[in-house]
């Protein structure tokens, strides 16, 4: 798969394994073609500080004996109560703020290497709040955990979604504008196929422009479902991910379960190692 994909890495979200155990969803994965997996927290528990030293070892274990990567986490902070980015009350982004330093901690000792901060619930700009106050106040919620992303090696994406889903960084531009006041590598932004068919903008021509601020891909339909079960056509996306020789993850992350699990995970990598084979004999 790595050949066929140019050097990029095909991984699953684990959440649409839903009431799975972990070992199996490693199992099935690796025997469907990916090379690892993309793990929300709340799939495993209510807050990452619940699982101790013992039981984070654990996950890595369980992903060394699939012979599958642990590439990080997304849906930060889904589940979780009293948590917000731009909330105006300072103890709720303090709170927030702690806990995105405990998810840095906890991608780390797993072995992940990058999170995705979507959850666009837990970001939206309330009302009251201008957008420079968002702005300003996300930065500073997130400052201690790019701070520790740096010490542990941990890239944290930041996501632009559609306007349907949040009001706060809703375009790639959004996205590289806000993580470039870091001014660290340890920030950078991720494009999710989805969220970027809300854009005026065809999906390849937001690859090519957004290069090299990315460092995650979502690999997934407009209709929310799996690569391949839309309309979507991805060798275009294929062709300009090759074209900026992005060689890091390629995640297939859905929302809409209807066709199972297993059907999901077995036809979106089948299709997408079709379209990453086809591209690569251009």
């Amino acid at each position: 798969y790595a050949l066929a994909f140019q050097g990029c890495i095909e991984v699953i979200c684990n959440e649409i394994f839903h009431g799975w155990k972990l070992g199996d969803v490693l199992e099935f994965a690796a025997n469907a073609g990916y090379q690892g997996v993309e793990i929300a927290p709340f799939t495993l528990c209510s807050r990452v500080t619940d699982i101790n030293d013992a039981g984070r070892r654990e996950i890595r274990v369980c992903a060394e004996k699939a012979k599958m990567e642990i590439c990080g986490l997304h849906w930060l902070l889904a589940h979780t109560e009293g948590m917000h980015l731009t909330h105006p009350d300072n103890s709720i982004r303090r709170k927030t703020s702690d806990y995105m330093v405990e998810l840095v901690r906890f991608c780390s000792d797993i072995g992940g290497k990058v999170m995705v901060f979507g959850s666009p619930k837990q970001r939206n700009i309330l009302e009251g709040i201008t957008p420079k106050e968002a702005r300003d106040f996300a930065s500073n919620t997130l400052k201690p955990a790019v701070e520790e992303a740096e010490r542990r090696e941990v890239t944290l994406c930041i996501e632009p979604l559609g306007p349907s889903e949040t009001n706060f960084i809703n375009t790639a531009d959004d996205a590289i504008q806000f993580a470039s006041q870091f001014g660290s590598p340890a920030v950078k932004i991720i494009l999710d196929v989805k969220a970027m068919c809300t854009q005026s903008e065809p999906v390849p021509q937001i690859i090519r422009k957004a290069w090299p601020h990315f460092a995650h891909f979502h690999a997934n339909d407009a209709n929310l479902k799996g690569p391949g079960f839309g309309e979507v056509d991805f060798k275009p996306i294929a062709a300009a991910l090759r074209e900026v020789c992005y060689d890091g993850y390629v995640s297939v992350e859905v929302f809409n379960f209807d066709e199972g699990p297993e059907m999901i995970a077995t036809q979106s990598a089948r299709y997408l190692k079709r379209v990453f084979e086809g591209v690569g004999q251009l």
